[in-house]
């Protein structure tokens, strides 16, 4: 954990003081536009998307707040706090995978017993000892054998392969893929004098960044649907506004990074279309589910995976473009 020292170092260098006006500055000029539109449009009655837009605006206020707080207790702060979104994640994903066919079988709620208590704090540990090489391969490798495994010796195949399929995509988007937000905290690039946390925090706008701007564009001019089936509120035109502007965003911070202008605005535009893409991916998953949301507990966003998913598919990729280019 920091010191008091370097608490106040990373508060007061110039790159953190500008994001963090920034930001503060984008929810103050929401948080009124919200407000002006709830008296002028909805004529303070309600309104189905007004009160949905000034929902979403307050869980900003409430999600920045935490991520915030958790920034200000440094690399384990973070750590505990992406930990604690695995679990609110993984524990949607399951409860959800069997919304049409809760299973009895022991082997297999014995393998979700075991991501709950033995690989999720596994997958985390590793990260706060900094163990990369274990880190990498624990859920991919090592948790990829052994579930199904454990699965296997209570003697009940019924369903097998979905019931294993299940855990195993639940260990991978939940935990593993997740858990490399707080990874980029073990990543030691040459000549970047900033912190870690500058590189999640321009991950986290951007990505998060395209998703709003998405929606933005698509309520201007979308007439296009990309997927009718998956996610009817997407479109063309949102996603190449959406995805345009989020790059541009992404280039303009690039000072908050080891990136040049056109290296963020690179990288910018992958996480943005993985991003997307993680969207649709998930979408499959609630459509096939029969459901809309994962959950409620974000207002306005739904759960925790409605508001991850674009990470859950853009944050391993971020990390190992940056290991690969930028590291040793």
């Amino acid at each position: 954990m920091m010191n008091v020292d370097q608490l106040s170092h990373l508060l007061h260098t110039q790159p953190a003081a500008q994001l963090s006006a920034g930001i503060g500055a984008t929810l103050v000029i929401a948080s009124t536009v919200g407000l002006v539109l709830k008296q002028t449009l909805a004529k303070g009655q309600p309104h189905t998307v007004v009160d949905n837009l000034n929902a979403r605006i307050n869980a900003w206020w409430v999600m920045v707040s935490l991520i915030g707080l958790a920034f200000l207790l440094g690399r384990r702060g973070v750590i505990v706090m992406f930990a604690l979104i695995s679990i609110a994640a993984l524990r949607e994903y399951m409860r959800m995978a069997n919304e049409r066919d809760p299973s009895k079988a022991g082997g297999y709620r014995f393998s979700v017993l075991l991501a709950f208590a033995v690989v999720l704090p596994i997958q985390y540990g590793l990260l706060w000892i900094s163990w990369y090489g274990l880190y990498s391969i624990f859920i991919p490798v090592y948790a990829f054998l052994i579930m199904p495994i454990v699965a296997v010796l209570s003697d009940d195949t019924s369903r097998f392969l979905e019931r294993t399929a299940k855990v195993q995509w639940g260990l991978m988007v939940c935990i593993f893929c997740i858990s490399h937000v707080p990874a980029l905290f073990m990543l030691e690039i040459p000549d970047y004098s900033q912190s870690p946390l500058l590189l999640i925090t321009w991950l986290i706008i951007v990505v998060q960044g395209s998703d709003v701007l998405q929606y933005i564009w698509g309520k201007l001019t979308g007439r296009h649907k990309v997927a009718p089936e998956l996610s009817p509120s997407k479109t063309w035109e949102g996603l190449v506004g959406g995805v345009a502007s989020a790059t541009a965003l992404g280039a303009s911070l690039h000072w908050i990074t080891p990136f040049s202008p056109a290296q963020a605005a690179l990288m910018a535009l992958l996480v943005c279309l993985m991003g997307f893409l993680g969207g649709l991916v998930m979408s499959a998953i609630k459509r096939d589910r029969g459901i809309k949301d994962w959950g409620t507990l974000i207002e306005g966003h739904g759960g925790m995976l409605d508001r991850m998913d674009s990470i859950v598919f853009a944050a391993p990729v971020y990390f190992h473009v940056i290991r690969y280019w930028w590291t040793p």
